[in-house]
């Protein structure tokens, strides 16, 4: 597939991502992410499933694999997909909802990694990505939990939102079958007082060949969180 017939594909496809919440009860949680490639152009891909509300690590799945479509931004989803699918058939369990390491419909043509495996997977998927792809938005308040919209064209394309005082923020967005708020909502619940959610903190960490360890969790965070 060449660039101009993936770009094609993915504006075909962006019609058919859900932002309406389809989220129901929540017992497993997933992170995915992938390493780059190296001088071989094999890369590591990583899922990590674990329980919720616990956040303790159930599964971990990680695979090798050559990367075999061409870097081009805005195109990751067809360069990463076919490792974390292939990851993610590996999976004993089944995840009631997926964190993804990366943009949903935050994207030029709304349709990035997240709302990608979204579709394919037929699952609820979260864009969880540490820098912005397009889009514009204002200063984000210095209180964790703060959070201000990103918009496109006038379209509201995912929020910004500030996980950790005195860390950069994060931009997320709907990746299939959650609203706005629902992502970011959930997003909150799984960081544990750090600044990236523990799923693909934890799935970062194994796609980079490091053991999955888990960070203790921020106890007055989980607190106000719950209240």
């Amino acid at each position: 597939m060449t660039p101009d017939q993936a770009k094609k594909v993915q504006r075909e496809l962006a019609v058919m991502v859900s932002r309406r919440n389809e989220l129901e009860t929540v017992r497993l949680v997933a992170g995915v992410d992938i390493s780059a490639p190296n001088a071989e152009g094999l890369a590591r891909a990583a899922v990590v499933v674990l329980s919720y509300p616990e956040l303790a690590p159930v599964e971990t799945k990680v695979i090798t694999e050559r990367v075999t479509f061409p870097y081009v931004p805005g195109l990751l989803s067809f360069r990463e997909s076919p490792l974390i699918l292939a990851v993610c058939e590996e999976l004993e369990g089944t995840p009631d909802l997926i964190l993804v390491d990366g943009q949903g419909i935050a994207h030029p043509r709304r349709l990035g990694l997240a709302s990608h495996l979204g579709l394919l997977w037929d699952k609820p998927t979260i864009g969880c990505a540490k820098s912005r792809l397009c889009g514009e938005h204002k200063i984000v308040p210095a209180e964790p939990g703060s959070y201000v919209e990103m918009t496109d064209n006038g379209e509201v394309i995912g929020a910004v939102l500030r996980t950790r005082a005195g860390a950069a923020p994060l931009y997320i967005s709907i990746g299939h079958k959650v609203d706005l708020e629902t992502a970011v909502s959930w997003v909150l619940r799984c960081c544990c007082g750090q600044r990236l959610p523990e799923p693909t903190r934890l799935a970062h960490t194994a796609a980079s060949g490091h053991p999955t360890a888990p960070k203790p969790a921020d106890k007055h965070l989980q607190m106000k969180l719950e209240l």
